[in-house]
């Protein structure tokens, strides 16, 4: 039976409409940055934080827009799906690679749909909310079977 992570994640676009994605150390697919909250922290806090810690960039919890939350398979986690809350956040400064990210880079949402390798929540979710080829943000109901993993689980 599939557990469940809870996460943040965080949707960021430059002036030209161009959608971030990064790649963490030792992985393959690309995704939005973001990532578990700490015990008690709120989804905006922790989106706010992870955006300091992976990409430089500071942006406070209060400016972030709340895009919805979905539910679906993680990219690198067996046998697990993810419960991500999404955000949308000002691009503010020059985002830099740090913490356990390796890669970033800014594609079309066109492009970035053609690719395959990115993670289920851009494929399913974000991108084609970008292109207008899906309905507004959902939660999708857990599989028969599924529990909640606490956001402070490995």
């Amino acid at each position: 039976m599939p557990s469940i992570l809870t996460v943040s994640a965080v949707r960021l676009l430059d002036p030209d409409g161009r959608i971030l994605l990064v790649r963490k150390r030792g992985t393959t697919v690309f995704m939005q940055p973001g990532g578990k909250p700490e015990p008690g922290e709120s989804p905006a806090d922790a989106a706010s934080r992870e955006l300091e810690e992976e990409l430089g960039l500071r942006v406070p919890a209060a400016d972030l827009e709340p895009l919805g939350t979905w539910t679906g398979p993680a990219a690198n986690e067996a046998d697990t799906l993810i419960d991500a809350h999404l955000f949308g956040a000002p691009l503010r400064g020059e985002p830099k690679v740090a913490a356990e990210l390796e890669e970033m880079l800014w594609e079309d949402p066109a492009a970035a749909l053609a690719r395959t390798d990115i993670a289920p929540l851009l494929r399913e979710h974000v991108l084609p909310e970008l292109l207008g080829t899906q309905a507004a943000p959902r939660r999708a109901a857990l599989p028969p079977g599924a529990a909640r993993r606490p956001a402070a689980s490995p």
